[in-house]
């Protein structure tokens, strides 16, 4: 039984080890045909902050919080959620996994400039 079994059927787990997880939403539709690869929705849980240089965090300190960010672009983020062990921050990352599926996040309001027809085809894959 896996820790993200409850994890919506719309998202996708890319990769896994003992201090991260990525998630990613849809990769059947956002495959880089008709939207450019970085618009694939990513949710990263990291213990310790998500660093945009490879090897900067190799061993977090075990005091490290675990984040949950969501991704829409490598520079479009929602704000990280923080949490004290690694069972809240799954818990964290399925709801917020969740929210997204569902329509709840704003995705919108992360944009200075909007991408209509990805937005498009968010609220068609969410429900909007």
């Amino acid at each position: 039984m896996s820790e993200f079994d409850a994890l919506p059927d719309s998202w996708t787990i890319w990769n896994e080890s003992a201090d991260q997880c990525i998630l990613v939403f849809r990769p059947d539709v956002f495959d880089s045909h008709e939207f450019p690869a970085p618009c694939l929705p990513t949710l990263y849980l990291t213990h310790g902050r998500r660093s945009r240089r490879p090897g900067s965090e190799l061993d977090p300190d075990p005091t490290d919080p675990w984040v949950v960010t969501l991704f829409l672009e490598p520079e479009i983020d929602r704000d990280a959620e923080h949490y004290d062990a690694r069972t809240d921050a799954v818990a964290g990352t399925i709801a917020l996994a969740e929210r997204f599926a569902d329509g709840e996040i704003d995705y919108r309001a992360l944009y200075q400039v909007p991408r209509e027809d990805y937005f498009e085809k968010l609220d068609e894959l969410t429900g909007e």
